[in-house]
């Protein structure tokens, strides 16, 4: 191929990627939702950006353990807890997918998901 082809080709592929890091970078789709998971069941998912004010809850084990779920504006941890090593009160505010906060003794996870559901604690 001729060396114009080869440019043309080159500008056209760093367009596209271009195009795509800013779609990664500013084109939120529809926010996050985190999920509150105990015994591989959801037991309830919450639309991170739809949260207006800070609130908590509480969820049982079925081995009568508690944890303690704080929610504000675009984040959600565990603030407290009555395991053994509270881990998953160590693990902090969650506000990316990257990790999911884990609590091993009361089968409990939250995890971060693309894209809103129901804002509705259903257990």
């Amino acid at each position: 191929m001729k060396t114009r082809t080869w440019i043309l080709i080159l500008a056209a592929a760093a367009l596209i990627s271009g195009a795509a890091c800013l779609f990664l970078l500013f084109g939120k789709s529809s926010g996050q939702t985190a999920q509150v998971i105990r015994d591989g069941e959801i037991l309830c998912e919450i639309d991170l950006s739809a949260v207006g004010e800070p609130y908590t809850f509480t969820v049982t084990g079925k081995d009568g353990g508690v944890n303690v779920i704080e929610v504000e504006p675009g984040r959600i941890r565990v603030s407290d807890a009555d395991c053994p090593d509270r881990i998953c009160v160590h693990q902090g505010w969650l506000s990316t997918q990257s990790v999911p906060v884990v609590c091993v003794p009361h089968r409990l996870m939250i995890r971060l998901v693309s894209g809103t559901g129901p804002d509705a604690y259903t257990g």
